[in-house]
C-alpha cells in the first residue's frame, strides 16, 4: 500500500505543471441517491447475505461534496465528500443462523464516509482531466438481532484507506450540457474498494444539475469481521459553483 501512495503521488507531481485554475474556484452540492444493496457478510467464520437471508432495502442516502480550486502552482486542489447508507430490512437466517443468531431477525446496515482529496487538474478545456489521492474515513456497521429473542449480532468495519481519484468531463460547447465520470479506487492485500460514478450535467450560470448512476463495491476485512457488499442505484445532484 505504502509503494502504491508513493507511485501516485509521484504521478501526481509530475503532472501538476501541466494545468492550474485561472481563479479561485468554489463549488458545492447535495444528492439523493437511489441505491440496492447487495453481497455477504461475514463474523466469526460466520457468513450471512445481506440481501437474500436479510431483506435489506433502502431507507436513507446522504450525499455532499464541497471543493476548493486555486491558481497556486504545485499545491493541489482540495474535495470533501461526505456519503451515509442506511438500509433496514427484516429476515430469516433459519436454524444455523448467523453469529449466534437464529429465526426471524431484525438488519440494519449504516455506512458512513468522509473522503478528503487532494487532485490536479491536468487538462481543463472542453476535455477536462483530474488526478489525486483521496483519504477515506470508512465506518460500516451491520447488526442483526433476534426478533423474538435477545440474541444480537454486529459486524463492524472501520478504516482510514488511501484511494486513487479520477475524473474526467467532456463539455459539449455552446450548450451548458456535458458528460463525465468520477472514481476512487485501490486493491492490495485482498481488500479492495472502487467507487465510481456516470453522469449527464446541465450548468446554468452558478447552478449545476446532475443525474447519472453511482456503484460502490466494499472487500474489505476487519479482525473477525467482513463485508464483502455491492451498492448502485440512480442518483440525482443539485449544485452551485463560484
Amino acid at each position: 500500500m505504502r509503494k502504491l501512495m508513493l507511485a501516485v503521488g509521484g504521478s501526481l507531481i509530475l503532472v501538476a505543471p501541466l494545468s492550474q485554475a485561472d481563479v479561485v474556484g468554489l463549488g458545492a452540492s447535495v444528492s439523493y441517491w437511489d441505491s440496492d444493496l447487495s453481497g455477504k457478510a461475514a463474523t466469526n467464520n460466520d457468513l450471512v447475505d445481506v440481501e437474500n437471508d436479510l431483506n435489506l432495502g433502502g431507507d436513507s442516502t446522504a450525499n455532499a461534496s464541497l471543493y476548493l480550486e486555486h491558481p497556486v502552482p504545485v499545491l493541489p486542489n482540495i474535495r470533501i465528500n461526505y456519503t451515509r447508507v442506511k438500509q433496514s430490512g427484516r429476515g430469516q437466517v433459519g436454524l444455523v443462523g448467523f453469529d449466534g443468531v437464529t429465526g426471524d431477525v431484525q438488519s440494519d446496515f449504516d455506512l458512513e464516509q468522509l473522503d478528503l482529496t487532494l487532485y490536479y487538474e491536468v487538462l481543463d478545456n472542453w476535455v477536462n482531466l483530474d488526478l489525486g489521492l483521496t483519504a477515506r474515513d470508512l465506518a460500516g456497521d451491520l447488526t442483526v438481532q433476534e426478533v423474538n429473542g435477545l440474541a444480537t449480532s454486529e459486524t463492524s468495519v472501520d478504516a482510514v484507506i488511501p484511494m486513487g481519484y479520477l475524473a474526467a468531463r467532456f463539455d459539449l460547447p455552446f450548450t451548458g450540457v456535458s458528460v463525465g465520470t468520477e472514481g476512487n479506487f485501490i486493491s492490495y492485500g485482498g481488500d479492495s474498494l472502487l467507487d465510481f460514478n456516470a453522469y449527464g450535467q446541465y450548468e446554468m450560470a452558478v447552478l449545476r444539475f446532475r443525474a447519472g448512476y453511482r456503484q460502490m463495491s466494499i472487500d474489505y476485512e476487519d479482525g473477525n469481521d467482513r463485508l464483502d457488499v455491492e451498492i448502485g442505484g440512480p442518483f440525482v445532484s443539485a449544485g452551485v459553483s463560484f
